[in-house]
């Protein structure tokens, strides 16, 4: 399981590196990005992993999240991995949208043709690319592990969060999808790459798999007020009341004023690193 370096760059007293790999869980090459702080030789660093949204690659939160600041106060390294699989034999959306396809995998094992083939962003998440920073980055203790990401990946998070509660010991969001069953983006994703029957749905439904038992030791959620896809996709208020319904632990912080932007993620990446250290190194 080797990687390719294909940049590194030193940023607030650490290396941000970029990598590719050929994926046998995506049949592609695949890219990814790793934070490393500087820290004494063989000291172990927890991991923070940050699943970006919709049309997304590694890059938009390595150039616009502002993270590093904060995993290096804390000792934590930061790992971004792309949307989907990409390459020329990868199926693409037939009307080229954004919402599906390319840059839009959804965190799910695709079982419908032709996207089963590619597809498998959730075992590359959860299975593949972690026992491959396990192989190749010294510093990574994946003892202790916490989840992020932001709409389509703050869906990613808090459902892959909830599947591997015993992996996880933080999990947040940053204006994330958290019923996709309910809402039009989800409906186009799930029921393209899984299929028409919903109840294969569910399990990449955050309030589906809390409201079937499932939960994570802990929660923070921010969402913009300002959010044009607040209503319509993102729909936060069923996570309030799944969470309620459930007695699932959280903090859903809404924030005057904020959009769906990087402006708005960036603005609170310190407060959930640190958030997550906390939880990692206790």
């Amino acid at each position: 399981m080797t990687i390719e370096t294909l940049s590194t760059v030193r940023s607030h007293g650490g290396t941000q590196g970029v990598y590719k790999h050929a994926s046998t869980t995506t049949g592609t090459d695949m890219t990814f990005a790793v934070f490393v702080p500087d820290h004494d030789g063989g000291a172990k660093l927890p991991v923070l992993w940050y699943l970006s949204g919709l049309t997304c690659t590694h890059a938009n939160v390595m150039e616009k999240g502002e993270y590093r600041a904060a995993c290096a106060e804390h000792g934590v390294i930061f790992i971004a991995p792309d949307t989907s699989p990409r390459g020329e034999d990868v199926p693409d959306d037939p009307d080229a949208a954004y919402d599906f396809g390319l840059g839009a995998g959804f965190y799910v094992d695709a079982t419908a043709e032709p996207w089963a083939k590619h597809y498998r962003m959730r075992s590359y998440v959860e299975d593949e690319l972690p026992s491959l920073v396990l192989r190749n980055f010294a510093s990574a203790d994946l003892t202790r592990q916490g989840i992020t990401g932001h709409s389509m990946g703050g869906h990613g998070a808090l459902t892959i969060g909830l599947r591997n509660q015993d992996r996880f010991r933080s999990v947040s969001a940053f204006s994330p999808i958290v019923a996709p069953s309910q809402c039009p983006w989800g409906e186009k994703a799930l029921g393209g790459y899984l299929g028409g029957d919903r109840e294969d749905w569910h399990a990449y439904d955050a309030c589906a798999l809390l409201d079937q038992g499932l939960r994570v030791p802990d929660l923070l959620v921010d969402q913009g007020e300002a959010d044009n896809f607040l209503a319509e996709q993102l729909k936060t208020g069923l996570l309030v009341e799944a969470c309620e319904r459930n007695g699932q632990k959280a903090d859903i912080r809404m924030q005057p004023g904020y959009d769906h932007s990087y402006f708005f993620i960036s603005t609170f990446m310190a407060e959930h690193v640190a958030w997550h250290a906390e939880r990692l190194k206790a």
